[in-house]
């Protein structure tokens, strides 16, 4: 079984390199079909795989060679398939194969298209690195690779400086958090003199408990500046810059799951870690709201689903935070579902609209875009939480998990949250497909359906979001489900009370009432009256505060931007300019004062060089009798 691992990996290296070197010379449908392919192979073997595991068989290891040995370090190159990676394996394959189908009709009309496949591909290999490692050094390699791959991919387009400057931002705010990280892996080694996974967890009880809960800490800011938590949080909705299959690739389905992924694998050490598994679920309850209060005010299409993003992402660190492990992993997979459906649907918009992304000059589009406005309309009742929908069923399961593992305070906060995004969904629902075309009229006479390429990844998509939570349908009544009865095996969930029956029937109820009622005011509120929401600068109030984002950039720019680049000036100015090169500048001073003196030697008359030189004989020959 070693040998799929071999192959998932390298199929999409091997198609980073083809569409890399060659893909210029290649036509465009070539090179985007083996690029797609290379990643549908990888997930036949994670299918593979799974079947293994889920039929009984053991965790699959390949060790490829001894990648670091110096003194007592001694780090394998290896690679390591058990049910939680492989799970990780099948969205990351699985969802990437559809964005990158979708990307060859989307990108079709760009230059870089061949060097856009190429990013794509070295992602993926990244991304399964990252899930595959056989320890944390491994893992943390893919980590990097990833955040090399979102650098590359957020500034594709680098001609435009703004992007160039987003690329940057998520860079170096990734930077932050992986800091976090790699102090925790240099703790881990410290403590149990090996990164290994299955070394490190079975030595976990005899370790010294401040310690786990040091180490919990910094792999947890690991996890907050890739999963875009609060205070790493800014760099996701810039990131929109990017092309739209980016979005939904990494910023949807996958990159922003990584820090998901380290908690989880690290829950041998959380569960058992009281004050890192509470900051862990402060800091997402509190980037959960933040997240989707900032989304109700926010006009661009894309940035909408960003900040949707953060906020989902907020929900699964609750679930984190409270020991519910395979909850959380749970919702990475309907959130994948119904999150990559939502982004590519706002890239058929996009598509069609000729680039316009502000939803206020939108409209009406739900007649010529017929397969994506009912796509994202079914994105829309699963990222709210309508039954029978996938999100339904990962949410209730979240909430349900707050109240017996936390209490009622997280439960109302996160309730709440939950009507806040049904809210500015289906705000963004009808002020994009329904009323009136508020477009240019060139705009609206270009109006067209996205090619095929791009509506059967929605179709698709569209369809896992519903069926998808019947990976959790049975909990429903019974308090069990496959993902978790699958992964229990690998994660060390919590002891938290099963729901009974009755908090079951109420959360269904009350979710189907209160969407009913959501669905009614925003369709009359934005359809039926033709409200169109205001820009930033004419709010007003904390409807203002809301549409600056509580002002975090502002806020990062006056206390550490500015800071830092006063810093800079100083250290240019004086530092640099005036005092080393004051040196240098002396020393040159010197050396020309002493050279004016000395040249006036150079008389050119032969008998004073002659006198000169005895004279010099004479004093060497005393000085050599003296000594």
């Amino acid at each position: 079984m070693g040998s799929y691992i071999a192959i998932a990996l390298f199929s999409p290296l091997l198609g980073f390199t083809i569409s890399g070197l060659f893909g210029r010379f290649l036509p465009k449908n070539v090179t985007g079909i083996i690029a797609s392919l290379s990643v549908f192979v990888s997930f036949v073997c994670s299918i593979m795989l799974f079947n293994h595991l889920h039929n009984g068989g053991d965790a699959v290891k390949l060790e490829t060679f001894n990648w670091i040995a110096a003194g007592n370090i001694s780090i394998d190159f290896s690679f390591l398939a058990d049910k939680l990676s492989v799970w990780m394996m099948m969205i990351i394959t699985g969802v990437g194969f559809l964005i990158h189908i979708y990307s060859m009709g989307y990108m079709h009309h760009d230059e870089g298209f061949y060097k856009f496949f190429a990013y794509l591909n070295l992602f993926i290999f990244s991304m399964l690195t990252l899930v595959l490692g056989a320890n944390y050094v491994i893992m943390f390699f893919g980590w990097e690779g990833v955040g090399l791959c979102s650098y590359l991919l957020i500034g594709f387009w680098y001609a435009n400086k703004e992007y160039g400057y987003a690329a940057r931002k998520a860079f170096i705010m990734n930077r932050i958090g992986d800091l976090g990280l790699l102090l925790g892996i240099f703790m881990l080694f410290n403590v149990f003199g090996t990164t290994d996974y299955q070394t490190v967890f079975s030595s976990a009880g005899t370790a010294n408990s401040a310690t786990i809960e040091l180490i919990c800490i910094l792999l947890f800011v690991g996890a907050v500046g890739k999963s875009a938590q609060i205070p790493l949080f800014t760099w996701l909705p810039d990131a929109m810059a990017g092309p739209t299959p980016v979005s939904a690739l990494i910023h949807a389905a996958t990159m922003v799951t990584a820090g998901i992924y380290l908690v989880a694998r690290s829950s041998v050490f959380f569960v058992s870690s009281e004050l890192a598994s509470t900051i862990v679920l402060v800091v997402g309850l509190v980037t959960a709201v933040v997240a989707a209060t900032i989304g109700l005010k926010q006009n661009d299409i894309k940035k909408v689903l960003a900040y949707s993003t953060v906020s989902q992402l907020g929900y699964m660190f609750v679930a984190l935070g409270v020991g519910a492990y395979s909850t959380a992993l749970f919702h990475v997979t309907t959130h994948a579902f119904f999150k990559a459906l939502l982004f590519l649907g706002s890239g058929s918009v996009i598509h069609a609209m000729s680039g316009e992304q502000d939803i206020r000059f939108m409209g009406g589009l739900s007649k010529k875009l017929k397969i994506t406005h009912f796509t994202f309309l079914l994105g829309t009742l699963a990222i709210a939480g309508v039954p029978p929908l996938a999100g339904f069923f990962s949410k209730d399961e979240i909430l349900a998990k707050a109240f017996y593992g936390n209490g009622i305070l997280v439960f109302i906060l996160l309730a709440v949250t939950s009507v806040i995004t049904a809210v500015y969904m289906f705000r963004l629902y009808f002020l994009t497909f329904h009323g009136e075309f508020r477009g240019t009229e060139e705009q609206k006479h270009h109006l067209h359906e996205s090619p095929s390429t791009m509506t059967i990844p929605l179709i698709i998509l569209a369809i896992l979001s519903c069926v998808g939570g019947g990976l959790g349908l049975s909990s429903l009544f019974s308090h069990h489900h496959f993902a978790d009865t699958f992964l229990s095996s690998v994660l060390t969930n919590a002891n938290i009370p099963h729901p009974s029956h009755l908090f079951e029937i109420v959360v269904l109820v009350v979710s189907v009432v209160l969407l009913a009622i959501i669905i009614l005011m925003t369709r009359s509120y934005y359809t039926k009256k033709q409200n169109v929401p205001t820009s930033a600068d004419e709010e007003t109030g904390f409807g203002r505060i809301l549409s600056k984002k509580y002002y975090f950039d502002e806020i990062y720019k006056t206390l550490i931007q500015k800071p830092i680049e006063w810093l800079s000036n100083f250290a240019h100015d004086f530092i640099d300019r005036k005092f080393i090169d004051g040196i240098v500048n002396i020393s040159g001073r010197g050396v020309t004062v002493c050279g004016n003196y000395l040249r006036r030697v150079q008389t050119g008359n032969v008998e004073f060089y002659l006198l000169a030189m005895v004279v010099g004989v004479i004093a060497f020959l005393i000085i050599y009798q003296l000594v």
